[in-house]
């Protein structure tokens, strides 16, 4: 997992808000409100995503729908897991992440802890 681009960012935004998959044409028509844009490179764009495997479209006609492969959470925490895996150190990584987080935070972490199902945990030891 990698990190997106500016405009691969901002497509992903688009379709993490929206609950169905969506066409080129509506994801244009949404960025176009803000800025000017050709149909060429949100489909260009929307393709790439496709590649690197973090949206997943279906033929719907001659058209293409696409919806995100993973949830915005889902991502965030891949991109997480790997900026650790490439740390010498995961647990003096998370000692000094964890040491700059907010109360607010600290108390979501120790929420999602406490509702955490070890079932879940990967099987290999880091």
């Amino acid at each position: 997992m990698r990190q997106l681009g500016q405009l691969e960012a901002v497509v992903m935004q688009r379709l993490w808000s929206v609950d169905r998959p969506v066409s080129v044409r509506e994801v244009l028509e949404d960025l176009q409100r803000e800025r000017d844009i050709a149909y060429t490179t949100v489909m260009t764009v929307l393709d790439n995503l496709h590649g690197k495997g973090l949206v997943r479209r279906e033929k719907q006609g001659r058209a293409y729908l696409y919806a995100p492969a993973l949830s915005r959470e889902e991502h965030t925490a891949g991109l997480l897991d790997q900026v650790l895996s490439q740390s010498g150190d995961r647990g003096a990584t998370l000692l000094h992440f964890v040491g700059h987080m907010s109360e607010d935070d600290l108390a979501e972490l120790r929420s999602a802890l406490d509702h955490r199902d070890p079932s879940d945990a990967p099987d290999t030891a880091r």
